[in-house]
This record gives structure tokens, C-alpha cells and sequence, in this order.
């Protein structure tokens, strides 16, 4: 999954084709809240302003910034509300993407940098958006009751495909324990979990906000979700197969915010809160930003929050380091950290 989506000039992430889009015509294979409406990226400003606020920095480290138009998003409400940060530092890897942040971001070259990895200790408000879900995971297949972990080798050439499963006895499990003698397909986020700890090992103090789309571990593993959460995207259609146009669409994952939470708090982080991007977005001031636009950017605003679209799907976890914990605006109500 990582050579698929990272090796230098090959991989889905690390090649020249479009990614981001909200129609197939434009050569995308997926859209991202940005895209489709530029309030979320107004609601996530806030959110970020009163962090600022709260943990007396100064500077916010966005990770995969995609098109750049979170960062343009947020940025521009900033200086709307005279609130602009002192850096804003981007964190992606794609040469691509970021020629196109550049210039997406233009107007702002005075204030914002871009960095290959992090610095030793760091202070900020980190915001992520789909960044989790693009973080390599390990498959692992339950068999007439043993676990094997799923990789790829080549395939047999002729007219047969590429690449192909092969399972092998492992040790890994699951995080809990999955119910059921059935055979079973799913996921761990040891990748993920060490992006996290890795955060909390440089972050002296601040506060860090990931949304994406992934659910608490009772539910990631329950029992009658046996497929697994791993999906690819291409011109945007879904499907389960990685091991066809490598390099051409998306994989990703679900993201176990469970996991996420514990690797923050082995890590050092506190965990501010956690809730669905609907309750979210209503806690940092929907209700005003969707009655001073028209019926068009209404409509669009609201698939950010309807329960059959971003509303509840995604989700977003709130941590913070260094700093006296507080319940952050868009945690205010509709809190779930108790279900993690």
C-alpha cells in the first residue's frame, strides 16, 4: 500500500495525475469537504483560531494539504477576523500537490512554508484533513479461525494479473477480540498509531484536530463488518480491488479513532474530544454562515452535515500537549469520547 500510493514518481500520491475533484470530468477520482463547500474550511478556521488562543502559539502545521484549498480556506477567514497566524506550515510530500498549493496560496507566500518532515520540537495548532485514511495499513484474514496477515506478490505474467493475494500465519491480531466463526477481513493501523506518537514526541505544546472518515473500535471490529473498511477510488467510482491500476487511484482505509486516541495518550497527548463532523460544524457556527449565502451554496454547505453524506461518517478527534486541557468549540455539544 505504501509503494502503491508513495514510491517516488509512480505512486498515486507522488504522480502527476489529478486526485481532487467534484466530477470525473476533471480528471479527479474523489472530493474532499474543501471542494465541495468553502465553509468548511471557514468552521475549521474558528476552531483552530481558538486554539491558537488557548495554547499561546503562533503557528499552524497543516498535514496533506491536498489542492490547498483548506489552507486558502482557513487562511482567508483568518485575516477576516484579524486572526492570521504568524506561519502557517504545510506538511506533504507530493511534489505535485504542492506546486499546486503554491499557487493556490499565492497571496499568502509571506506567511506560509512547506517542510519534507518535522523538526525536532515544534509548537502549533496541526490540522488534518483525510490524512489518517491515507496512512498504510496491514490487512488480516481469519481463516477457519487462524489469522493470517494478507500481502501481494507478483502474479503468474501471461494473461493473469500483475499482482496477487497471498496470505501468511501471523502473530498480529486484531486490537480486540472479533466474535463469530466466521472468516473475517480487516485492517490494523500500526502506520497510523506511529504517525501519532511520533506527533506527540516533537510536539512541546499545542493542539492537534483529525478529521476523516472511521469509527470507534467497537464498531470498526464488530463482528458482521467482515469485508474489512479498505477501498480504492477511481474517477470517482469505489471498488475493492488495490491490486488493478496501481499507482492510478486511491487506497484507503477506514481510520480507528479508538487506536488514534490511545497511540495519542500513550504519546502524551490529552484527548480534547471527539464527535462527528456534523456536530462539529454546527458547534463552530453553521447555522449563521449557511443564512448569509444563497440557496445553491446552501445546499452544498449541507452535505457536510447530513447524516447520508459527511455528517456522520466522518468524524473529527481533538488532542492537545502541553497545555492545560479545555473543551474545545466544536466539542461543545455532541461530545463521544466516551464511546472510544
Amino acid at each position: 500500500m505504501e509503494l502503491a500510493l508513495y514510491a517516488p514518481g509512480l505512486g498515486y500520491y507522488a504522480n502527476e495525475t489529478a486526485k481532487f475533484g467534484a466530477m470525473p470530468e476533471s480528471g479527479s477520482d474523489f472530493v474532499t469537504a474543501p471542494e465541495i463547500s468553502p465553509i468548511f474550511g471557514q468552521l475549521v478556521a474558528s476552531q483552530l483560531r481558538e486554539a491558537l488562543q488557548k495554547t499561546n502559539t503562533r503557528e499552524i502545521w497543516e498535514f496533506g494539504a491536498g489542492t490547498g484549498a483548506l489552507a486558502l480556506q482557513i487562511l482567508d477567514e483568518l485575516a477576516a477576523q484579524g486572526a492570521l497566524p504568524e506561519r502557517y506550515t504545510i506538511v506533504d510530500l507530493s511534489g505535485t500537490l504542492r506546486a499546486r498549493q503554491k499557487l493556490a496560496l499565492a497571496k499568502y507566500e509571506h506567511l506560509v512554508r512547506w517542510v519534507d518532515a518535522l523538526p525536532e520540537a515544534m509548537e502549533g495548532v496541526i490540522i488534518g484533513n483525510e490524512v489518517l485514511d491515507a496512512m498504510p495499513v496491514q490487512l488480516l484474514q481469519r481463516t477457519a479461525g487462524q489469522w493470517h496477515e494478507r500481502g501481494v506478490v507478483l502474479g503468474a505474467g501471461g494473461d493473469e494479473a500483475a499482482f496477487a493475494w497471498e496470505d501468511r500465519p501471523t502473530e498480529l491480531r486484531p486490537p480486540v477480540d472479533i466474535g463469530g466463526p466466521h472468516d473475517f477481513l480487516t485492517e490494523i493501523h500500526r502506520q497510523g498509531e506511529a504517525f501519532i506518537h511520533t506527533l506527540g514526541e516533537r510536539l512541546v505544546r499545542g493542539a492537534a484536530f483529525f478529521i476523516d472518515y472511521g469509527f470507534g473500535e467497537s464498531e470498526y471490529y464488530h463482528e458482521q463488518r467482515h469485508m474489512g473498511t479498505l477501498v480504492c477510488h477511481y474517477q470517482h467510482q469505489v471498488d475493492n480491488d488495490p491490486l488493478v491500476l496501481v499507482g492510478l487511484k486511491d487506497i484507503t482505509a477506514h481510520v480507528n479513532f479508538t487506536g488514534t486516541a490511545v497511540a495519542a495518550q500513550d504519546a502524551g497527548f490529552d484527548v480534547l474530544g471527539y464527535t462527528n463532523q456534523a456536530h462539529f460544524l454546527i458547534n463552530c457556527g453553521l447555522a449563521p454562515k449557511l443564512d448569509a449565502v444563497g440557496i445553491k451554496a446552501r445546499s452544498m454547505a449541507s452535505k457536510l452535515v447530513m447524516e447520508h453524506e459527511m455528517g456522520e461518517l466522518f468524524k473529527v478527534v481533538a488532542l492537545s500537549k502541553g497545555v492545560e486541557p479545555w473543551t474545545p468549540l466544536g466539542f461543545v455539544q455532541g461530545d463521544r469520547t466516551h464511546r472510544l
